[in-house]
């Protein structure tokens, strides 16, 4: 199989392409990440103010301890919040960027099963013990990969719900240690 300047330059076009896409969606979840923090900021700022306004106007030592006790709650429900928020933001940027790959290693594949056809069917007469061989090593390769990339979408999956589990034990930990104050 030989290739033309055209399909060269086409490829080259279509990986520059995919190239484009993949940054512009890491700078989107580089923006959002951003627009968070700085929103988060300010609203930590604020209620910290308010906070501290409030337990300047305490009465005594019962009213202050109350007024610590109450921001304990809201804090780590606003913590957890804030990570949860982060995650979804890289979950859906590696969501995005895993999509793309997986479709730059298909395509790989399949020019690369097309040339092993064309190298098969050029093979000089005798050696068709060795090309059946090596497209069975061939398919065996390419097997092995759906499995890895199976096994690794498997294992997100995982991780994702332990991170589900984790926060909610948090939040609930949060809560009652709140209630008890």
């Amino acid at each position: 199989m030989t290739y033309t300047a055209e399909q060269i330059i086409a490829s080259n076009k279509a990986n520059a392409q995919a190239f484009e896409e993949l940054t512009t969606n890491a700078y989107a979840g580089f923006e959002k990440l951003v627009e968070l923090n700085m929103t988060t900021s300010k609203t930590l700022l604020g209620e910290t103010f308010s906070h501290f306004q409030s337990v300047l106007g305490a009465k005594d030592a019962q009213e202050f301890l109350a007024l610590q006790a109450g921001l304990l709650q809201p804090t780590a429900e606003k913590s957890v919040a804030y990570g949860r928020h982060v995650y979804s933001i890289a979950t859906e940027s590696g969501a995005e960027f895993t999509k793309a790959v997986e479709a730059k290693i298909a395509e790989a594949q399949t020019e690369f099963g097309a040339v092993v056809e064309n190298l098969a069917k050029n093979a000089p007469a005798g050696t068709e013990t060795a090309v059946a061989a090596f497209k069975s090593a061939i398919s065996a390769s390419q097997s092995a990969v759906e499995t890895a990339q199976k096994s690794a979408r498997q294992a997100v999956k995982a991780v994702e719900a332990n991170i589900t589990a984790a926060t909610n034990q948090a939040v609930d930990v949060a809560t009652k240690v709140a209630k008890k104050r």
